[in-house]
């Protein structure tokens, strides 16, 4: 899907990205010019509006060149895809911006007081992906009406959304990771905020302002999809990098007859178990694809396999990185960077649930 000068592209840019601890001007005009930000955004307010399935494909394509590049693309065109749950005509004047790019946490670490026409947010939220970049920033409150918490229809504290603008937020500079540095996902906070009731949203299928078949399915089933196909693309990237290492020492015939043959082995077969889980995951995505909301069976699906993919390749990196040699130990190796990349994401709760 990505042309061969693109990913050229890119991969001038990586070694950057970690030094800086963010996207370099340079990638970011080329994620611009890309209009990756918007993958998921409607064509009506300037997005690309791809299928799940082509638009997961491309994340994965960019997570196999770069981890730390292709989890910011993710995240934060995750986050512009609440463009279909605010007022259209809003919607509309914010994604016609060219850099419009938004982001934030997904915690409830914060609160809403209601006032008139709208509420007063005070918080502190964490990792919030692409921060030094973001044209708004994103956010969960628990609501309050005359300081007293509001429950929801099951009696949980009610909880909204909210989005505002980078200026009225302060961001902490304390992403400071081994992996993942150019997700430059800091915290930030509010302080007494006040902003207007358009900018509450839910992201719940009741609420959906667009009628696009992306908004058909649960944000959480979006964000497995989008989520898993990262991870997927990241560790078909260490099992290449792994194999092609191994391939330069089948030449010593003693190490070869010993583990050369052995970890070719456990190489192949980590890549057909992962194929599985991909061929499956994007199976689902595809069948379910423009047939309304899909059925708690396809969602619970979902999940099982997002899931189950995570685990195996967990477990699967940890087994052979052991046996990448100071190589893997090197910081500016790749398969280190991708190691990293890797086990820096598996401690985002989505993928993180239950212990393997």
């Amino acid at each position: 899907m990505l042309s061969v000068e693109l990913q050229r592209s890119i991969q001038e840019h990586i070694a950057d990205t970690i030094a800086e601890k963010r996207l370099t001007a340079d990638l970011l005009e080329i994620i611009y010019d890309q209009n990756w930000f918007n993958l998921w955004v409607p064509k009506r307010y300037g997005g690309l509006n791809f299928e799940l399935s082509k638009g997961c494909r491309m994340l994965e394509e960019i997570a196999y060149i770069d981890g730390g590049i292709g989890w910011t693309v993710t995240l934060c065109s995750g986050a512009n895809m609440f463009a279909g749950f605010i007022e259209p005509k809003l919607a509309q004047t914010i994604f016609s911006q060219r850099n419009v790019c938004w982001g934030g946490s997904g915690m409830a670490s914060g609160t809403a007081e209601k006032v008139n026409g709208g509420y007063i947010l005070n918080g502190n939220w964490k990792y919030a992906t692409g921060a030094p970049h973001l044209t708004h920033f994103t956010l969960n409150a628990t609501v309050l009406e005359k300081g007293k918490q509001i429950l929801d229809s099951r009696g949980q504290p009610l909880v909204h959304s909210f989005y505002v603008l980078k200026d009225d937020v302060l961001v902490h500079d304390d992403w400071d990771t081994f992996g993942l540095e150019c997700t430059a996902s800091h915290s930030f906070s509010t302080m007494n905020l006040k902003v207007s009731n358009a900018q509450c949203f839910d992201l719940q299928y009741e609420k959906r302002r667009s009628e696009e078949p992306l908004f058909d399915y649960s944000f959480l089933s979006f964000a497995e999809c989008t989520l898993g196909v990262n991870y997927i693309g990241m560790a078909r990237r260490f099992l290449d990098l792994f194999e092609k290492q191994l391939l330069v020492k089948v030449n010593t015939q003693a190490w070869d007859s010993v583990m050369g043959k052995f970890l070719f082995k456990q190489i192949d077969a980590s890549r057909t178990i992962i194929q599985s889980f991909s061929d499956r995951l994007y199976g689902l995505m595809r069948g379910s694809w423009g047939k309304g909301r899909p059925s708690d069976d396809i969602e619970s699906q979902i999940s099982e396999v997002t899931e189950q993919c995570v685990q195996h390749i967990r477990t699967s990196v940890s087994a052979l990185f052991p046996f990448t040699g100071i190589a893997g130990a090197q910081r500016h190796n790749e398969i280190n960077i991708v190691f990293r990349h890797l086990f820096t994401a598996s401690q985002h709760a989505l993928l993180n649930r239950k212990p393997s």
